[in-house]
């Protein structure tokens, strides 16, 4: 486990539901992802790098949704700007994509 945090901590994490509207091969990563434009509705499109290659083909992930952290500082993968954090539970490599159980409205906040 790690280090015990503060309610106050956790707050400041803003994690939303956002549809997958795009996504592409990532072929200058160091391990395999691939590139997600996802819609979080009125935060807008945001971008993510996602190494979850094993278990999702590109196909699969387009319209589906995930929960992402959307308060990140933006961050440079080579020469693609990733602006939020795809959470996913991993097992090895494998990563398993975190959704709503049913579909809803994007930019949901889940607390």
């Amino acid at each position: 486990m790690k280090q015990l945090i503060t309610f106050e901590d956790f707050s400041k994490i803003d994690l939303r539901v956002g549809t997958i509207i795009e996504v592409n091969d990532f072929p200058e990563a160091r391990n395999p992802a691939y590139q997600l434009t996802i819609d979080f509705g009125s935060l807008g499109i945001k971008n993510s790098s996602a190494q979850i290659t094993t278990l999702y083909k590109k196909e699969a992930l387009l319209g589906r949704q995930l929960v992402a952290v959307v308060n990140f500082p933006r961050k440079q993968i080579g020469k693609f700007m990733s602006a939020c954090l795809v959470l996913g539970a991993v097992n090895n490599k494998d990563v398993y994509l975190l959704h709503p159980e049913m579909n809803v409205k994007n930019g949901s906040l889940v607390s």
